[in-house]
């Protein structure tokens, strides 16, 4: 029996390319709808942070390049122009005007004193006082919680507080003459005299930036491997020799973000100071950022504006540098 041979199936012209060209093209209207959502999310996005970006460019771009050109221009913030000066403002600031000069130079003194007293005090103080905190093991969020009231109480009520301590007839003297040591009490209150007033600063200063090192330090304690503190102890080091020897040294990048933080505070904050003795007695406790605040409001209508915008920027300067300084140190040791 015999069969007639099968006749080669050849597709039909445009049969292969139907196929392919059937998803393709009900694809195109799928990606012009994908590119319209996308472009109406972009929109909506844009919508939603375009207050946000025009409050900051407003508040944020134009103040500071309006203080920017202030500080090279006089201006007693009512007149309706200014006189532009150049850089004479940085001049006066650093040596030209006897008036603005010696006094700048005095209150850069404190507020070096400030710098380096204020960041030492606070790394001494809050990184025993975390590790204390760590090894409490019970009432340690209650602990917490009362060694963070400093902080997030009323800054301005605080100080007051500390006016009042402070004070000739204050807690502070009163507790001194109870305990018998009467000669240390002040007669004129702790920030009245000359020499007790700045380190009576520094120390309610240091009072006030424990608490948020101290909790950095306590969070860098707790993501220490336990096996690495239990393999020291194995090899015979005490209590003392774990945390000089081990921890401390795990903890050197958070001591140089508490370090970079007070050295921000001390050099361009001021508001203790102003609360508080408005650097008196005298100019004993003036710093930079008491003095750029005097020069801008405290100058009657004397053009000091320039010259109090001139110095917040080089307060700016100087904080830029330091941290740039603190970062590459940083870098070195990690």
């Amino acid at each position: 029996m015999s069969t007639a041979p099968r006749p080669a199936l050849t597709p039909a012209a445009g049969a292969g390319r139907g196929p392919a060209a059937g998803p393709a093209a009900g694809d195109r209207p799928a990606r012009v709808g994908r590119r319209s959502r996308r472009g109406y999310e972009a929109v909506s996005g844009w919508l939603f942070v375009a207050p946000a970006v025009i409050l900051f460019a407003v508040m944020g771009l134009y103040t500071v390049g309006y203080g920017f050109l202030l500080s090279f221009a006089q201006w007693n913030g009512f007149a309706p122009h200014w006189s532009w000066v150049g850089v004479q403002n940085y001049k006066d600031l650093l040596w030209a005007n006897p008036a603005y000069a010696p006094r700048v130079r005095h209150a850069a003194t404190h507020t070096l004193y400030v710098m380096i007293a204020v960041p030492l005090l606070t790394v001494l103080v809050s990184f025993p006082l975390a590790v204390l905190l760590n090894s409490a093991k019970r009432l340690q969020a209650l602990l917490r919680s009362v060694y963070f009231v400093p902080y997030v109480t009323s800054g301005i009520a605080v100080f007051f507080a500390w006016q009042y301590i402070l004070q000739p007839d204050g807690a502070v003297n009163t507790l001194l003459n109870t305990v018998g040591l009467g000669s240390l009490a002040q007669p004129q209150g702790w920030l009245g005299n000359p020499h007790t007033a700045l380190p009576t600063m520094i120390v309610v200063t240091v009072w006030g930036a424990v608490p948020v090192a101290m909790l950095l330090y306590l969070t860098g304690l707790q993501t220490i491997d336990r096996s690495v503190l239990e393999a020291a102890q194995l090899d015979g080091a005490g209590w003392w020799r774990t945390n000089a020897s081990v921890v401390w040294p795990l903890l050197r990048p958070i001591t140089a973000i508490v370090v970079l933080l007070n050295l921000r505070d001390s050099l361009q904050g001021f508001q203790t100071f102003l609360v508080m003795t408005n650097g008196g007695p005298g100019d004993h406790t003036n710093v930079l950022g008491l003095e750029a605040y005097r020069l801008a409001f405290l100058k009657d209508l004397a053009p000091t504006l320039g010259l109090a915008s001139a110095l917040g920027w080089l307060l700016f300067a100087a904080a830029l540098v330091l941290a740039l300084i603190n970062l590459r140190v940083l870098r070195s040791k990690t």
